[in-house]
């Protein structure tokens, strides 16, 4: 979830920043640079089945070969708000749903095109994060505000593409976020504050679509966001907070978690960084499951983070 709006400005590179677009390598366990910008702040990385990285940036939606063989290219969306970093790709590759800084989600051809509101007028703060397997539903967070503590209403739900439909799978006090299938539609992932006393401690868990059998996944004083499992359902990546952390804000030594699904209290650290908003918002593994893509924010002239 970003919590920009019309009102606010995107989100911008800070003097002396680089914003790097990185890919994990299952096999070798190699990290590398495909793309680098300091003009340019660019967030959260979709992956397309033909081969692209699709992020935003300064409002756009833009993509670029995942090999980083060329600069991103816009796509053009005629009638698009600006967008945040919240976005998913239908399941065929050819169509992006994204949340807007109008608070509502559109859908848009990745080819460009003329861009379509989703969501209806109901009062409410829509981020999207997931799609159903079969491409039929979307997975969002619902914000209902009241006074300045927005994230306090953060419920979880689903609604048809088409924005009918819309069913509340979270109702229980305790914030939540990051919310997406598993690849064969049996659970919704996502982290929650609701197992915990302390403010801000969101850790992960799992859901029916329907509502039921929640289960806590991760138990460990760090706090854990935006779980996304591999196409291949064995394992997971999420982006995992230092101790206190509040929300999920930007500029902060974090660390990309990899985990089993039948195993989630024992996580191995891919790769500590500089970052956190924009750096894994969305789901960010290739179609086949052989790599993740991700984003860091590092500051020169000195590089702790470089790998």
């Amino acid at each position: 979830m970003s919590e920009e709006s019309e009102e606010t400005p995107l989100r911008r590179l800070k003097s002396g920043q680089r914003a790097r677009l990185r890919v994990w390598d299952r096999a070798t366990g190699a990290v590398r640079t495909v793309y680098e910008s300091r003009d340019r702040l660019y967030e959260a990385p979709n992956w397309t089945v033909d081969g692209r990285l699709l992020v935003n940036g300064d409002g756009l939606l833009w993509t670029l070969p995942a090999d980083g063989s060329a600069a991103p290219q816009q796509v053009p969306a005629q009638g698009l708000p600006d967008v945040n970093n919240d976005h998913v790709l239908s399941p065929d590759g050819t169509t992006v749903y994204a949340s807007a800084n109008d608070w509502h989600i559109w859908q848009v051809p990745l080819a460009g095109g003329t861009a379509r509101r989703v969501t209806a007028h109901d009062g409410a703060l829509h981020f999207l994060h997931g799609m159903s397997p079969d491409g039929r539903r979307l997975a969002y967070v619902r914000l209902e505000p009241e006074g300045d503590n927005w994230w306090a209403s953060a419920t979880i739900h689903t609604v048809g593409v088409d924005g009918r439909d819309d069913i509340a799978v979270t109702t229980d006090d305790g914030p939540a976020d990051g919310c997406e299938w598993t690849p064969d539609g049996a659970w919704i992932v996502f982290n929650t504050e609701q197992f915990s006393e302390k403010p801000g401690h969101a850790q992960l868990a799992r859901v029916r679509p329907d509502g039921g059998d929640l289960e806590q996944l991760t138990f460990d004083e760090r706090v854990n966001w935006f779980p996304h499992i591999a196409p291949t359902g064995d394992v997971a990546v999420y982006l995992s907070y230092p101790p206190g952390t509040t929300g999920h804000p930007a500029d902060l030594p974090v660390e990309l978690r990899l985990v089993s699904t039948d195993a989630w209290r024992r996580p191995t650290t891919l790769v500590a960084l500089d970052g956190g908003q924009g750096t894994i918002n969305v789901p960010s593994w290739a179609p086949d499951g052989s790599a993740f893509a991700f984003v860091d924010y590092p500051f020169e002239p000195s590089d702790a983070f470089d790998q």
